[in-house]
């Protein structure tokens, strides 16, 4: 069921149930005005003619037009019946007082009031007390609850077609611009995640195809992204394996080259961790859910420096994050600064900063050219020193997930990295 035809039931359904409350609390607002303006008559002529009994004026007894008058002995028995349809029974008349009421019988109404007979209006009534019974036809009121219903039943018949008209144009004129944003977004594919012309108010249809066409951006540039970095791998794996290959020919040529085997073996290392590093982001290790422990920061450092063989100096802080992790992203910073100056150009050092570890790790190689160092952490972004171009990248993903930032200064002769790291509470 399309989104348009759900919108135009809902819509139909309440203006249906609309239509039907207000024909319906019409009729009845009707019906209560007319039935309460033949009591009110009543009640008034049933007054007067109580009053005018009581002090003997019968003769100037005026009522209102259609109205008939009855007299009844309080034991019920008619003693003036005016029209014989509108006889009541004894017991509708038991209880009634000097206070008017009103009563509905089969098609007519009566006010009923008790009142004692009079001769003068200076004397008193030496007889019992009489019940007068003023009686109207509701035939009237009957017809014109009948015309009013038929003009309700009319009304209904006329208003729900233009109603559910109206309903079905609205419906449709909201749900053409979702209807069109919707093919839109049908129509992308991987290879076509241009934004989706936004043809909508700024309501919450309008800010779903915003949301969708940040996604298709967001996608985009993903695949962006994963063209380049396939490209650039590509080239990094290109190199090395020509460099092999050649090789390969000199040792087919000469088996006793011993430099041309040498050669080939530092071209497979660098081969083996640029795969390293390749698998490493293809698989998001570097961004992955961490595994949390209490790290002992220092106890790490001096693996990492020992591992290389620098220098390192530095006090015990503890941090809470993955230790595999951290431990990879110092022996890539502690590796390029190795390539760069050598074991012995390195220094590798750790400190408190306010509520951070901060790990520094300082060479005294050439430096990092000054156009290089915005790109520094991107993927491939190589300094003098060599390397894969991935290492610092994996390595700045690491000390974002742990909540820190690397961060960089260098001038020849000097490149120092800083890494700040969130230490534990209880550290900090």
């Amino acid at each position: 069921m399309s989104f348009r035809l759900r919108l135009f039931l809902s819509f139909s359904l309440l203006w249906l149930l609309f239509l039907v409350g207000a024909l319906y609390l019409a009729g009845q607002g009707v019906e209560r005005a007319l039935r309460g303006h033949l009591e009110a008559t009543l009640l008034e002529d049933a007054k007067r003619a109580a009053e005018a009994y009581r002090k003997g004026q019968t003769g100037t007894l005026l009522t209102t037009g259609g109205v008939y008058l009855h007299l009844y002995a309080e034991d019920g028995e008619a003693l003036i019946l005016t029209q014989e349809a509108h006889r009541l029974p004894p017991e509708v008349l038991k209880g009634v007082g000097e206070t008017p009421k009103v009563i509905w019988q089969g098609g007519f109404a009566a006010a009923l009031v008790r009142t004692p007979l009079g001769l003068h209006p200076s004397q008193p009534s030496p007889f019992g007390a009489l019940i007068l019974a003023l009686t109207q036809d509701t035939a009237p009121i009957d017809l014109a609850q009948k015309a009013l219903r038929q003009a309700l039943l009319e009304a209904f018949f006329l208003l729900f077609p233009l109603g559910t008209a109206l309903v079905y144009l609205t419906a449709r004129l909201t749900a053409r611009p979702l209807e069109e944003a919707a093919k839109e977004i049908a129509r992308r594919n991987p290879e076509r995640l241009d934004p989706v012309p936004l043809n909508l108010p700024k309501d919450e249809f309008g800010r779903m195809v915003e949301a969708v066409n940040s996604l298709l951006f967001a996608l985009k540039e993903a695949k962006e992204k994963e063209r380049a970095f396939l490209a650039e791998a590509s080239h990094e794996l290109r190199t090395p394996l020509t460099v092999l290959l050649g090789h390969l020919d000199r040792l087919r040529r000469n088996p006793q080259d011993l430099e041309a085997l040498r050669t080939m073996e530092a071209t497979a290392e660098r081969m083996r961790r640029l795969v390293e590093d390749l698998l490493s982001l293809a698989r998001g290790e570097a961004e992955r859910t961490l595994n949390p422990h209490i790290v002992d920061l220092k106890a790490l450092a001096e693996e990492a420096a020992r591992e290389y063989g620098v220098a390192f100096q530095g006090e015990a802080l503890e941090v809470l994050g993955d230790p595999d992790r951290l431990l990879q992203m110092l022996r890539n910073l502690i590796a390029n600064g190795v390539r760069a100056a050598g074991r012995e150009g390195v220094w590798v050092r750790l400190k408190r900063e306010g509520g951070n570890a901060l790990l520094e790790v300082e060479d005294h190689g050439p430096g990092i050219p000054e156009d290089l160092l915005p790109r520094l952490f991107e993927r491939f972004a190589r300094g003098p020193g060599g390397g894969t171009g991935l290492g610092l990248a994996i390595a700045q993903a690491i000390a974002r997930a742990h909540g820190g930032e690397i961060t960089v200064e260098s001038q020849p002769g000097l490149t120092l990295f800083r890494v700040r790291l969130p230490l534990l509470e209880e550290e900090a």
